[in-house]
């Protein structure tokens, strides 16, 4: 397996002052996921959490919804010409039966740390291609309901939790949390998608899916990737620190998926799903 971090060899300025030291930096590497053997997407990723990562990835995607549609996910062995295990590839194999859906076929996809996955499906793709409807009364429970005081605690528990940042300081984190603001779970990465992806894929392999009553925090902005992961694992809230663009607000705003952005302190916009948090006086209209 790669490391999380590497050591490299930098030269400090301080006030004038020249220095050479080692630095921590986060490791960034290639991981290829291929599906039943065939090639289907690239990402660049930090080492770690790979089959989380690949199984989060094939939720996102439609393909998976449930641990018993998982047969398998291994690294490919011999994965260079000279037979060398990379440890940057791996085969995730569907149980029999397991319908793959039209949007993973014959596809050559790259996706980077930064934009998530290129070329990615129209709004219509996800609505059809979700197995949950972010409903998190059905089973006659009272509707989710936040209060800004706990929203505002979130990114101080998130932050807390991230381990290698305080390393590197080059990692995004989401993390899981109950209606109560409990951390159920958190994943770091060098992509915020990969991070999520590392969470949904856990909450797979452990039979959690779909994530009703709970609330997604990402570390950076909330994008339409990270909107329509959100929506793919049934999660009902999804909160980033910074701003969400407006493809993940109108994705938010047609499948219910409340969305908040700019969550800092006690300052936060939410942008959709207004219905989830308690808000205690009418917002402004002026």
């Amino acid at each position: 397996m790669g490391r999380v971090t590497e050591r490299r060899r930098v030269i400090r300025i301080r006030d004038g002052v020249v220095s050479e030291r080692p630095d921590t930096l986060v490791a960034e590497e290639p991981l290829e996921i291929r599906l039943n053997g065939k090639p289907l997407a690239i990402t660049m990723r930090t080492p770690g959490d790979d089959f989380a990562l690949a199984a989060g990835f094939l939720v996102s995607e439609g393909v998976l919804g449930a641990a018993d549609e998982l047969r398998s996910i291994v690294y490919c062995a011999g994965a260079t010409a000279d037979g060398v295990n990379t440890y940057n590839v791996v085969d995730v194999s569907t149980a029999p039966g397991v319908v793959i859906p039209d949007i993973t076929l014959e596809r050559n996809v790259y996706t980077t740390s930064s934009c998530g996955l290129c070329g990615k499906a129209s709004l219509d793709a996800v609505r059809t291609t979700a197995r949950w409807p972010i409903d998190d009364h059905a089973d006659g429970a009272p509707p989710v309901r936040l209060t800004p005081e706990l929203l505002a605690r979130l990114p101080d528990r998130l932050r807390a939790a991230q381990r290698v940042f305080d390393r590197t300081g080059g990692l995004h984190a989401a993390a899981l949390f109950t209606e109560d603001g409990d951390l159920i779970d958190v994943r770091e990465d060098v992509g915020r998608h990969n991070a999520v992806d590392k969470l949904v894929g856990r909450a797979l392999q452990d039979g959690g899916l779909p994530l009703a009553r709970t609330v997604l925090m990402v570390s950076g902005r909330a994008s339409f990737e990270l909107a329509q992961k959100a929506v793919m694992a049934g999660v009902p809230v999804l909160a980033a620190v910074s701003a969400p663009s407006s493809l993940a607000v109108d994705l938010a705003a047609e499948t219910g998926l409340t969305l908040i952005g700019f969550l800092r302190g006690s300052s936060m916009n939410v942008y959709a799903g207004e219905h989830r948090v308690a808000l205690r006086t009418a917002a402004a209209t002026g």
